[in-house]
């Protein structure tokens, strides 16, 4: 931007695209009112100054809000509805009008948005650690990937910085837990499962690298991203069968008809029909129908069998009294455990 001896001093600030603010200096610096950090944004014109220049069509872009006093404030409806990189770290922005705004790498920590419309609003990478989501309306926001906390936590770790780490990822759990529970109270459950499952995430990393609680967890969230996936189950369950199929059709199992196993001296076709009976097999005692025609010769696939049918709720054919209640037990516990994904399930697909 060229000045001219008659033209007044502009602010300094330069944005994403490389222009340069067009607001006037209002003291002895080189930023405008609303670009400087030394200007008091406690005052009660405050909301009808921002309005007016949002009705101008200029950027709002890195805009220095804190502490700001801006309830009900409306940019709904102004030409200007970017805010990406703006300051409004503890702003009162209660029953404030926010909808389709682009919020991008924001500081919103410990603002009130309170009552606020964020609908279709923009708001990746914003730092929301502390703000308030009482009540405010978040449908079809645009969040992007991970949290900006969460990406600084991975930063710090993979830096060597653990306890810079943990403080990071701690932020993002409550960042994540914050959001659930606001999209849970509004009823938008799909969303909120997203969230947490995030949130169990960020509480897997908190925990020490090698803890059984953090190999579980782990689990748990390839296996159902936390009780948030139900299609993951199913798949987790058919890589399960086939490769439990492939180890019995590599160490063999005991057909009808004599052994099924891998032999090459047979051609193609007759050891895909064998693995395809060794697939039936596996599925047999993954689905509690006990082991059939087919059973394990060797005392490897016998326990490799019996480890599989735990996993499958499956069911043997007992000898003894003792191992029949103990059959009988087991196979209750997992009835239970179906029951209880068959009703996970319907929950999931209900409230989503």
């Amino acid at each position: 931007m060229t000045e001219t001896p008659d033209s007044p001093a502009t602010c300094a600030f330069v944005r994403a695209d490389g222009s340069l603010c067009p607001g006037p200096l209002e003291g002895e610096g080189e930023m405008c009112f609303w670009h400087d950090p030394e200007a008091s944004k406690e005052t009660d014109d405050l909301r009808g100054r921002l309005q007016e220049w949002a009705e101008s069509g200029e950027s709002m872009e890195g805009f220095i809000l804190r502490y700001g006093r801006l309830e009900g404030l409306r940019l709904s409806m102004k030409p200007s509805r970017d805010l990406r990189g703006a300051n409004l770290f503890k702003a009162s922005l209660q029953g404030a009008s926010l909808y389709n705004l682009d919020f991008s790498g924001a500081d919103l920590s410990k603002a009130d948005l309170a009552g606020a419309n964020l609908n279709e609003s923009v708001m990746t990478g914003v730092n929301l650690l502390g703000a308030n989501f009482d009540g405010t309306r978040l449908e079809r926001v645009e969040w992007g990937g991970p949290c900006i906390n969460e990406t600084q936590a991975y930063q710090a770790q993979s830096q060597g910085r653990p306890d810079e780490a943990q403080a990071s990822f701690e932020e993002a759990e409550e960042i994540y837990r914050v959001l659930r529970r606001a999209y849970d109270g509004a009823g938008r459950f799909e969303q909120a499962g997203g969230f947490f499952s995030r949130e169990m995430k960020m509480r897997r990393m908190l925990m020490p690298r090698f803890s059984g609680g953090r190999f579980w967890s782990k689990l748990v969230d390839v296996f159902c991203a936390y009780g948030e996936s139900p299609p993951r189950v199913i798949v987790s369950a058919m890589t399960l069968n086939l490769v439990v199929a492939v180890i019995f059709f590599l160490c063999g199992v005991n057909g009808p008809n004599g052994p099924l196993r891998l032999d090459p001296a047979l051609g193609v076709l007759a050891n895909v029909e064998m693995y395809l009976n060794c697939l039936y097999y596996t599925v047999v005692t993954f689905t509690t129908l006990g082991y059939g025609e087919i059973t394990p010769p060797t005392l490897f696939t016998r326990h490799l069998a019996s480890t599989h049918t735990t996993l499958g709720y499956g069911e043997i054919t007992p000898p003894t009294l003792f191992t029949r209640h103990l059959a009988s037990t087991h196979a209750f516990a997992g009835a239970f455990m179906m029951a209880m994904f068959v009703t996970v399930f319907g929950k999931k697909m209900t409230r989503g």
